[in-house]
């Protein structure tokens, strides 16, 4: 009997070939789109979960309170992590990582290492990072001792044993010696690190004092906690531990430390603290809803391109029935059938996956997987979905083709339910309301990309490369021999440019007269640029009080500040104006407010613009980035004459820039990542809806070809029976957009809180979705129609 249910099976597919195709490709299309879906969200759910106690791991973060603010921070100082594990039997062992970028060299070799990170000799008993060379006890211990990952090893060493070897640290040539090397840090680490040098090196003799300051907050620190121990029974204890050590110092510097405990596996995505590396979780909800969309779409697809073309083995099921099959035998086959259909599926979707995975790590950023294959589980699983699928969207089908009445089928015409009618109705308004939906969604999410790209800013960002100099000292004389380059019409000098972190500053700054006593003052932590005379004016920032730096006011440099509007509303003023002459004591500087800039984007449009202060820096002490601007039209002729001048300038340190206007649209890359994997997903399910919807035309045209047969013959014309068949489906569509715009309206409202700045859910959003699913849906059908309105009606009757 299996035999013959399969040499059927296989004789339908044949017969039917087109309409296998395309429930296949369909089927197939759903489950390797929603499967990558399932690829990506679980990557994103794993961040840290490698570490063998990452339940057990709890990261220290160290938030500010003020007078005027709570300054949340992820950072600790040096002093605190040592601190409570000496204080607290619940801590078994701490590590601290402090993140740094330097040059470091191996003879001719010279590489510019962004990722580096001062580590304690604990590194390896906190975290799980496999060393493949040398001693992981010992190997952070003595001061200048490297860790080096495996590719790092490699691009210093090749093939040479690099334990012992030494490197050359920063332009200083500080001796290091290499004493291991790890297996590379895995993509799912909210840290990254090419190199690991120990921490005693920074605290014992680059800064021997940093143990003393309770208020520079360098580290991040992480501790593990015994087996049992709670976490909120330790947090619970930082007050009083705070209190004996630090308790003076805060209360005369007026600003309170408040710590707690982060859960490893938490930080990459549900902490609101800033980490080496932040997921987003909103992300991970909307792409498994959107898989669970297309699998739904999928297989409502599947049940109406079934049914569709079952009325065409009527006389197969009625013969059947006749000769003594039951309704369960009938049932079984059909569902081996639907399941023979969903094995093929899953094959392919096999095939799509594996040949699609290298884009989608491209879209998604990262690399989320090299193979389906990588592990047996994941071919398993979509195995067993593929299965589940068959099953469920195949047992409706089942069902309606048992069901048929033999006296009835065996004249070769199914009599379809009204009920049967019903349910196809319902799923056709389902498929094309989530279609809508995502139509609705894909314009909203590119409508604020567009948004963000085109705000004034605020700044000049045109026309502009940026050269992060970390702070080298020939920098002065660098920038003079850059106006020797005609291309180039301005340069400054300044501690960090729009897009980049921002240094944060202890800041007091004297009171409004009219709310404080006389030279009282207002404290926070607020961000700062250190600049040279030229910044203001290059980058065109608009002074709305008092005035900018002028090097005809000596006092100027060090002891003028210019704050923005933001600053302003922190500090309380009323008016700009009331600013202008207040005393300011800021790092270790003091002097007065000249002069009140307007606000301006230095971050991203997704938060609101932070108070931000600006301030002379001698010799560009404190800076580390130089601002080229460059005539329009000359860009690769200013870049070989910069490109020479740093060669023959600064030979030992490798030569990079980049353009101000791409690095701070870099904010956006994942919102623009978001926007086009959104895109892509919702043309797929609006694809798959069509499918859906072209079975069910396929077979209401099928059952009324009579009708159309008898009122072509009574004189009805082609178009009139194309508006006949086509009215009804247009109609589900319209109910679908109903039904899909108060959905998706509150989805996106939601989404678009996540933004500082943002645009706003305009009625030509909603109005081109519908217009789009109407014009898709007319499209599909109208195929069906046409075809029907062209055939001949002899044969139409006949056939009856």
């Amino acid at each position: 009997m299996i035999k013959s249910y399969l040499k059927i099976a296989f004789r339908n597919l044949w017969r039917h070939r087109v309409y296998s195709v395309i429930n296949i490709a369909g089927l197939a299309a759903g489950l390797s789109a929603a499967f990558l879906i399932f690829l990506f969200v679980r990557f994103e759910l794993s961040y840290d979960r490698f570490n063998v106690n990452a339940d057990r791991i709890y990261r220290i973060a160290c938030d500010v309170k003020t007078s005027t603010q709570l300054r949340p921070g992820s950072k600790t100082s040096e002093p605190m992590a040592p601190g409570i594990k000496n204080n607290f039997a619940e801590v078994e062992n701490f590590v601290r990582l402090a993140p740094a970028n330097m040059v470091v060299r191996r003879g001719n070799v010279k590489f510019q290492e962004d990722h580096i990170l001062f580590a304690d000799s604990s590194l390896f008993s906190v975290f799980t990072l496999p060393m493949i060379k040398g001693n992981p006890k010992t190997a952070l211990v003595a001061p200048f001792s490297v860790v080096l990952t495996e590719t790092t090893a490699k691009k210093y060493f090749g093939n040479q044993d690099p334990v012992g070897q030494v490197l050359m640290l920063t332009l200083e040539n500080h001796p290091a010696t290499v004493t291991g090397v790890i297996k590379d840090i895995p993509g799912n680490s909210h840290f990254t690190a090419d190199i690991f040098i120990s921490a005693v090196t920074l605290t014992q003799v680059l800064n021997p004092d940093m143990h003393k300051i309770w208020n520079w907050f360098a580290f991040y620190s992480y501790i593990l906690l015994k087996k049992g121990a709670d976490p909120k029974h330790l947090q619970a204890k930082f007050p009083a531990f705070l209190e004996e050590n630090v308790g003076k110092q805060m209360k005369s510097g007026n600003e309170y430390f408040i710590l707690t405990l982060e859960p490893l596996r938490d930080i990459y995505l549900r902490s609101e603290r800033d980490s080496p590396q932040k997921g987003n979780l909103a992300s991970v909800y909307i792409f498994s809803v959107i898989a669970a969309f297309i699998l739904f779409i999928a297989c409502i697809n599947f049940i109406n391109l079934t049914t569709a073309r079952a009325s065409e083995r009527a006389k197969e099921i009625g013969v059947r029935k006749l000769i003594g099959a039951a309704r369960k035998q009938l049932t079984v086959q059909f569902l081996g059938e639907s399941l023979l259909h969903c094995l093929v599926a899953f094959w392919f979707a096999i095939l799509f996956c594996e040949l699609l995975l290298p884009v989608f790590n491209g879209l998604a950023g990262k690399s989320i997987g090299h193979s389906v294959f990588d592990n047996s589980v994941n071919f398993w699983l979509l195995f067993l979905v593929s299965a589940g699928v068959g099953l469920t969207a195949g047992f409706y089908p089942a069902l309606v083709l048992s069901a048929f009445r033999p006296l009835s089928v065996v004249r070769g015409r199914f009599m379809s339910t009204n009920k049967g009618s019903l349910l196809r109705k319902i799923l056709v308004v389902s498929q094309f309301t989530v279609s809508i939906v995502l139509i609705i969604a894909t314009i909203t999410v590119y409508t604020q990309i567009r948004f963000m790209l085109g705000q004034d800013l605020g700044f000049k960002k045109d026309q502009t490369i940026v050269i992060d100099y970390r702070g080298d000292e020939r920098i002065l004389e660098f920038q003079q021999k850059l106006r020797n380059i005609p291309q180039i019409q301005s340069t400054t000098l300044s501690s960090s440019v729009p897009g980049f972190e921002t240094d944060v500053f202890w800041t007091e700054i004297e009171g409004s007269p009219g709310k404080m006593l006389s030279g009282e003052m207002k404290t926070g932590n607020v961000a700062c640029y250190n600049v040279d005379f030229d910044f203001l004016k290059q980058y065109d920032i608009k002074i709305i009080a008092g005035r900018g730096f002028s090097k005809d006011f000596a006092t100027d440099c060090p002891h003028a500040m210019v704050i923005n509007e933001a600053a302003l509303a922190q500090f309380e003023f009323n008016s700009p104006g009331e600013a202008i002459g207040r005393r300011f004591d800021q790092g270790g500087r003091d002097g007065t407010v000249i002069g009140v800039m307007k606000d301006f984007h230095f971050e991203g449009l997704q938060q609101k613009i932070k108070p931000l202060t600006m301030r002379i820096e001698p010799d560009g002490g404190r800076c580390k980035f130089i601002s080229i601007q460059v005539a329009q039209k000359d860009m690769r002729a200013a870049i070989s004459g910069i490109t020479k001048t740093w060669t023959r300038m600064l030979p030992d340190r490798p030569f990079s820039y980049s353009f101000l206007d791409e690095d701070f649209n870099r904010q956006y890359q994942a919102n623009d990542r978001f926007g086009k994997l959104f895109l892509y997903f919702a043309i797929l399910g609006i694809l798959i809806s069509c499918l859906g919807l072209l079975g069910l035309s396929s077979y209401s045209t099928f059952q009324r070809t009579k009708e159309i047969g008898i009122r072509k013959v009574f004189g009805a014309s082609a178009m009139s029976i194309v508006r006949l068949l086509t009215r009804n489906f247009l109609k589900l569509v319209i109910i679908s957009f109903v039904v899909a715009i108060p959905a998706a309206w509150l989805a996106m409202q939601k989404w678009l809180q996540d933004f500082a700045y943002r645009t706003q859910l305009s009625w030509w959003i909603f109005l081109l979705a519908g217009v789009s699913a109407l014009l898709i849906a007319t499209l599909t059908v109208g195929y069906q129609a046409i075809k029907a309105s062209i055939a001949n009606p002899v044969k139409s009757l006949r056939a009856e």
